[in-house]
């Protein structure tokens, strides 16, 4: 079963269970899949499917801070409830020690000396890591790494 199917099936029970608010962040992914099918005029597959939700989880990190700021609390457990959601499709975190890892294996597979090579070393992690990790923070890492 591909990812979209799963959040299809995810669908259909939420409706069924009256579960309105994870039926509304559910539909809201769906519509984000679909629109980018209907731009791009493909069928996404699981990796692209990753990529829209890992954009919408992003969206939902900066929105909760923005909201934090302005002191809308209500806003936040909104975010909040619709990350969660959002999570639950995404694949099990990287540790720290598995990242360094493949930060390791990229600089080594691109030879990278300076700062100038970060974009090979993160096109490199950004591929194994995908929907795994935070990639400002990979970059921070990445950027510390080639600093030194």
């Amino acid at each position: 079963m591909t990812l979209k199917e799963r959040i299809q099936d995810d669908m259909k029970a939420a409706m069924r269970a009256g579960e309105r608010e994870r039926l509304a962040t559910i539909r809201l992914m769906l519509a984000g899949v679909k629109q980018r099918e209907v731009d791009e005029r493909i069928t996404l597959d699981d990796v692209q499917v990753l990529a829209v939700l890992e954009k919408m989880v992003k969206q939902r990190r900066e929105s909760i801070v923005a909201f934090q700021a302005g002191g809308r609390a209500d806003l936040v457990a909104k975010e909040n409830a619709e990350l969660g959601v959002i999570q639950t499709y995404m694949p099990a975190a990287l540790d720290d020690a598995a990242l360094d890892v493949l930060i390791a294996d990229a600089l080594a597979q691109t030879g990278a000396a300076s700062i100038k090579d970060m974009g090979k070393v993160m096109g490199i992690v950004k591929t194994k890591a995908a929907g795994r990790a935070d990639m400002a923070a990979v970059g921070a890492r990445v950027k510390a790494r080639l600093s030194s």
